[in-house]
């Protein structure tokens, strides 16, 4: 069974995540959306909240479930044995970040890091813009699925 785990803040998770779990999920075989704790961030919403705009955002998706998790990410791999770990690309600046985490991730480990390119419907959505919306009340439900909702 090929898993991967598709970590972030998703604080909220946007249509942009959306994209790349659904294409992900088409590529393995389960998708373990984990969300990472830091406890140095200051979060708009609570992880109970975000575990449960994820969870119904997918609740008719089989291949989906979210997890928790602090520490390192490749710790996390070999505490739930994934070998896989996936990412989304939105832009160049993206791509020089995540290229940096996937080679350390792989020189510390043998976990595989699976890039996907956002779609150009999304490819300008960012959880940070969508809660800078949120906060001054703007209409923010264009960008994220029907289960985030202030």
């Amino acid at each position: 069974m090929k898993k991967a785990i598709f970590p972030g803040s998703f604080d909220p998770i946007t249509l942009g995540h959306v994209d790349i779990i659904n294409r992900g999920a088409t590529l393995f075989d389960e998708i373990i959306i984990a969300i990472g704790e830091n406890s140095s961030k200051d979060y708009m919403f609570s992880i109970d909240e975000r575990v449960a705009f994820i969870e119904s955002a997918f609740k008719d998706n089989p291949k989906v479930r979210v997890m928790n998790y602090s520490g390192l990410t490749i710790d996390f791999c070999k505490e739930i044995e994934v070998d896989f770990i996936m990412r989304g690309l939105r832009n160049p600046a993206d791509f020089e970040f995540e290229k940096a985490i996937a080679h350390t991730n792989r020189h510390l480990s043998t976990l595989e890091t699976v890039f996907l390119l956002t779609s150009s419907q999304t490819s300008f959505i960012s959880s940070s813009i969508v809660r800078e919306i949120i906060r001054y009340e703007g209409d923010y439900k264009k960008l994220v699925p029907n289960s985030v909702r202030v």
